[in-house]
């Protein structure tokens, strides 16, 4: 007979059943995926003494009661909601409404500690979303959003509505557990009265039980449900072996019942069932303050900081140009070489060539096919193509776009490192200081020891401390966009305020570009040459090409069989069969039809299958008040410019800039690039402004690039800022309010820390009750942001930007 023997397989991580051996890593078996990625964390960090605690000490996440997100693997419903794919990589943003402090902040953009798959994930605080972007071949949006559920933030979906709907969802539910907590507050107070007044006869203690028990019910409710999103955040921070802000506060209310339970069974006192009502109700009129305030500041920070720029659109067989934040899903727009398309569309040009650097930071062209989907954010490399959208375009995702790592510069902010250190370990300080004044206090008096443990929990949430920063930089960056100058983020303010030296870059940026005087000199051009010129030159969005297609219109255009255009020299095209080359004297190796410079002008020569033809002239007209600007900057700052053209405008540079500044001609974009790197080598900090054309690597390395827009889509996701043309005689103001919003984000930030530390004070000494702190909270989070809109606004209003 034979014998079989039943061999039992154990998990090694949580001691669950496993139902074959195919989970393993060397000889420890798994139950699930789940228990093995949990080990190989704990082994890469050489945490592995944690399974010598106890045997499978781990818990299974395998039979855990998950939500079903099944329906997230049907495609139709995933193009819906993905920003961008390629196949090999997703880009998605989720609206997070359980976000809520800088602790929040941490988990999300760290998620590739949980999923390998996962390399980026960013949040956007005042929004209350993440981007996350990850390997499609490695992990999918259903995995994506299961890990989101079990760090306790699970995204809101709602596919017929914008996220301001989401928005208001998560208000009608605050609104509901206040609602909860304040009539269970004010009641509470009522019933306490007998205690309040200290009465003690045998008739008014059958009362004081009766409302003891009732207050007890009317506890529940609060304790239950209207406190339940602390308990939640906090449990499955735990759960990750993450202590997140909202532990502290679940520890306090968690004191504050079992202790009034407690009392209020055994009848050894009244409990702190008033205080608990009136703690939780006020930290829920916090958050609503906080929800009310992100909506005022995002709906400036995206209706009236758009992007200052305008596309090229096809109406009534015309070209024209529309607004950014006007776009509609429908229009037809033209892209040319170098731009940035705004919105999801399709080519309706018979193919493209799409560099996806600006999403991906993949800079290798992708090749479109007549009716392929191109994503927002891709740039046309080559001849100028026709799209159409199929949705608006959404200015938040090219934010996103602009902010993401591969457009960051080597800068730390040390406000930011200060309070990103603060973060961290901020939760186990206070628990420690908390901790500490309950055992200096338990031994003499037990209820102050409960008073002081509570109170120091509560009036250390760094809520105004979170806030200080974001709400300054928030209001700042909205002044700016009333301006119509955009920036990027808000580590731009801080780095503008150290400026010491600012590059212009001239073509484009101190002279105008619609308005210039064309002269050509050179064999007659006949109609035909004239469409084939214009032609070429209209695929270029460079100031001196869109110069001459003014000039010579209304000449007819061609197609564009093969285009390349060489940044600061010139183009080569292929146009209706003809070779057409247009450009500096450099672009045709040093020859020209003319010996010499050109004085006040710049020159671009032509060529038409190898037939040099001529040149034209084009008188550069400065902007307005460039004088009195130059004059102003001038006494206060180190100022260079240069320019791609000949030397023929240095006298008049002279007489703007005077004999200080430094003037550099026939500059390539690398010869720019370099003279920003040399001045950063002798420990200057840069502001360069350029058109966002040429001039990309200089804006890039540079402490601070700014791009002139004149209604065009010029926008280059090298700069840190956008400016419209008609605000750049604001451009010292711009940089003095720089200087003046940082000196108020220190200051907001000293409020705010000094508040807390004054807090935790009184709470230590036991003279700061739970309900107080509660009151205090929102106060101190009202008072920075009040503090920091006013001080902010009076000094744009002050400097002439409100």
């Amino acid at each position: 007979m034979s014998q079989y023997t039943e061999i039992k397989l154990s998990c090694y991580h949580c001691g669950g059943d496993c139902s074959d051996d195919s989970i393993f890593i060397d000889d420890k078996l798994f139950c699930c995926n789940g228990c093995k990625t949990v080990y190989e964390i704990l082994q890469a960090n050489n945490m592995c003494d944690y399974y010598s605690i106890e045997e499978t000490p781990g818990i299974s996440k395998r039979n855990e009661i998950r939500r079903n997100f099944d329906f997230l693997d049907d495609p139709d419903l995933q193009n819906k909601l993905i920003d961008f794919t390629d196949g090999n990589w997703t880009k998605i943003t989720f609206f997070i409404p359980q976000m809520h402090c800088s602790s929040c902040i941490w988990i999300l953009e760290n998620l590739y500690k949980f999923n390998l798959a996962i390399p980026e994930s960013e949040v956007d605080f005042l929004k209350k979303t993440v981007s996350v972007k990850y390997s499609v071949k490695e992990t999918t949006l259903k995995d994506v959003v299961i890990l989101l559920d079990s760090l306790g933030y699970l995204p809101s979906f709602n596919f017929e509505e914008k996220t301001k709907s989401k928005s208001d969802e998560v208000l009608k539910k605050l609104y509901y557990k206040i609602g909860v907590a304040g009539f269970a507050f004010g009641n509470i107070m009522l019933l306490s009265f007998p205690e309040y007044l200290s009465l003690d006869d045998v008739v008014t203690d059958n009362i004081k039980n009766i409302f003891g028990t009732l207050n007890m019910l009317l506890a529940l409710p609060v304790f239950l449900y209207s406190a339940s999103e602390y308990y939640f955040s906090a449990w499955k921070g735990l759960k990750k072996k993450i202590i997140n802000i909202d532990v502290p506060i679940t520890l306090g209310i968690f004191v504050l019942f079992a202790r009034s339970y407690y009392e209020l069974i055994t009848v050894t006192g009244a409990g702190y069932l008033d205080s608990l009502a009136a703690l939780v109700f006020f930290l829920l009129i916090g958050k609503l303050f906080q929800y009310k305030t992100y909506d005022v500041l995002n709906f400036e920070r995206n209706y009236q900081s758009y992007f200052p720029i305008a596309v090229t659109i096809i109406k009534d067989s015309a070209e024209t140009t529309k607004p950014l934040d006007k776009l509609e899903a429908g229009d037809r727009i033209i892209i040319k070489n170098g731009e940035i398309v705004p919105a999801d569309s399709v080519l309706i040009s018979d193919s493209a060539n799409i560099d996806y650097s600006f999403v991906t930071g993949e800079s290798v062209p992708v090749y479109k096919t007549n009716g392929s989907i191109i994503y927002a954010g891709g740039k046309q490399v080559g001849k100028s193509i026709k799209v159409e959208t199929v949705k608006d375009v959404s200015q938040s995702y090219l934010t996103q776009l602009w902010n993401q790592d591969a457009f960051r510069k080597e800068y730390s902010s040390n406000i930011n490192m200060l309070v990103n250190i603060i973060s961290k370990y901020f939760t186990i300080i206070i628990l420690g200081i908390a901790s500490t004044a309950f055992i200096f206090w338990a031994p003499s008096d037990i209820h102050v020891a409960f008073n002081a443990f509570t109170a120091v929990l509560i009036i250390a949430c760094p809520c105004a401390l979170a806030l200080s920063t974001p709400f300054t930089l928030g209001n700042s960056l909205r002044i700016f966009g009333r301006n119509k100058f955009y920036v990027k983020n808000a580590d731009e303010i801080e780095r503008m305020a150290k400026v010491d030296s600012i590059v212009f870059d001239k073509t484009g940026t101190l002279t105008e570009t619609n308005s210039s005087d064309i002269n050509y000199i050179g064999e007659e051009l006949s109609d035909e040459r004239k469409s084939l010129i214009s032609s070429a030159a209209k695929d270029s969005s460079h100031p001196l090409s869109q110069s001459l297609v003014r000039a010579l219109l209304p000449a007819d255009h061609y197609p564009v069989e093969r285009f390349e255009e060489v940044f600061g020299k010139g183009i080569l095209a292929i146009v209706n069969g003809a070779e057409v080359k247009l450009g500096s004297d450099r672009f045709f190796n040093g020859a020209s039809k003319v010996n010499g410079d050109l004085p006040n002008s710049s020159k671009v020569n032509v060529e038409i299958n190898n037939e040099r033809l001529g040149y034209f002239e084009i008188k550069n007209k400065y902007r307005p008040n460039l004088k009195a600007i130059a004059a102003n900057l001038k006494s206060l700052y180190c100022i260079s410019v240069l320019s791609g053209d000949n030397a023929g405008e240095e006298n008049n540079l002279r007489n703007f800039f005077g004999d200080k500044a430094r003037l550099l001609f026939r500059q390539s974009p690398f010869d720019k690039l370099n003279y920003v790197k040399d001045l950063q080598s002798k420990n200057h900090k840069v502001l360069m402004i350029g058109d966002g054309l040429n001039d990309a690597g200089a804006l890039k390395q540079s402490d601070v690039g700014i791009s002139i827009s004149e209604n065009v889509n010029n926008f280059s996701p090298a700069c840190d800022g956008i400016m419209e043309s008609k605000s750049f005689n604001k451009l010292k103001d711009f940089v003095n309010f720089s200087r003046t919003s940082r000196k108020i984000i220190i200051l907001s930030f000293i409020i705010s820390f000094l508040y807390n530390l004054v807090g935790l004070f009184f709470a230590v000494q036991g003279l700061l009750s739970p309900v107080i702190a509660a009151i205090l909270m929102p106060i101190s989070s009202i008072s920075v942001v009040v503090f920091a809109t006013l001080s902010t606004n009076l000094t744009a209003k002050k400097q002439g930007l409100l």
